[in-house]
Parts: C-alpha cells; sequence; structure tokens
C-alpha cells in the first residue's frame, strides 16, 4: 500500500477486481478492467503491474483509479488513471499519480514510466507536469507520450530519449 498525506493507494486483490469488474457500466472500462485482471492472472509474480490499483482517501472512500500496463524488456512502464467526477479539481490524481510513479521508479525492475494522453484533455496533462512528467516527442494511440526515468544512481530524473 502506498500512503500520501490524503490517500490510500492500493493493488486490488483477485476479488475486488472482479466485483469491480462487474459493477462497471461503462463497455470499454469493463473491457479495460477486465484485461487487467487476465494480466494479473497471467503474471501472477507480476500482479501489481497488472492490477487495478485502488485511490481512496483516508477515511476508506473511493475515488478512482490507477495502473501500470506490465513492465517491457528495457525497464519501462504506462501508468493510466482516473479520478471519479465528484473529487476532481482537489488535487487527488497529482496526488496519486506522483506518489504511485515514485513507488514504480524505486522498483528494481523499472527505469521509466510512461503516459499517453489526448492532448485535449488538458487536466489530465497538468496532472502529468506537476508530477514531473515530460513530453517525449512521440505519440501513441491516446496522443503524446510523456515519461519520467530514473537516473542509474536510482533518483528520479525526466530522460524522454532513454524510452521507446
Amino acid at each position: 500500500m502506498i500512503e500520501t498525506k490524503r490517500l490510500k493507494i492500493y493493488a486490488a486483490c483477485e476479488e475486488q477486481m472482479k466485483a469491480f469488474i462487474a459493477a462497471q457500466t461503462v463497455d470499454v472500462l469493463k473491457a479495460a478492467y477486465t484485461e487487467m485482471l487476465e494480466g494479473c492472472l497471467s503474471h501472477p509474480g507480476q500482479r501489481e503491474w497488472y492490477a487495478i490499483w485502488m485511490i481512496e482517501l483516508k477515511d476508506g472512500t473511493h475515488i478512482g483509479e490507477l495502473c501500470f500496463k506490465g513492465i517491457d524488456e528495457t525497464g519501462s512502464t504506462e501508468t493510466g488513471y482516473g479520478i471519479d467526477e465528484k473529487y476532481q479539481g482537489c488535487g487527488y490524481a497529482t496526488e496519486a499519480v506522483t506518489a504511485a510513479v515514485s513507488w514504480a521508479l524505486k522498483q528494481n525492475a523499472v527505469n521509466c514510466v510512461t503516459a499517453e494522453v489526448d492532448s485535449e484533455n488538458i487536466a489530465s496533462v497538468r496532472v502529468l507536469e506537476k508530477s514531473g512528467f515530460q513530453l517525449t516527442g512521440r505519440t501513441g494511440q491516446e496522443g503524446p507520450i510523456y515519461s519520467k526515468c530514473r537516473s542509474f544512481d536510482g533518483n528520479e530524473q525526466i530522460k524522454p530519449d532513454n524510452i521507446k
């Protein structure tokens, strides 16, 4: 579990993921979360890199989700996140992304975290910028790719040219 001043962030267990998927009413989200569960089941030793990470207020109120999308051979992982509309605009996404990415970059297998975002999604772009990500100059399926990477001494630094 990752804790911040206001949040608890943790990888959901299989049962939580199944219940969360069953409760989804948006087909594209249901499909994405199902893919995450399948990733957990296919990679039991690396489940945190495929799981739905729940974002909760300290009082246990669920306010959003975060995920990583596996780790590639270069040590790069992609992150995605979302905060329920009712809780947007309070800095929770920035707090969660900053904490989760900091955690990820401290793991031996991870050298870099990337994120793709629709450039018209100004709020999400700002979350990435405030969390220390920078544009790589490349574009993915969802839009421009941002990255935040680790230096060889283990400290976080931005090195967009070191990722795919």
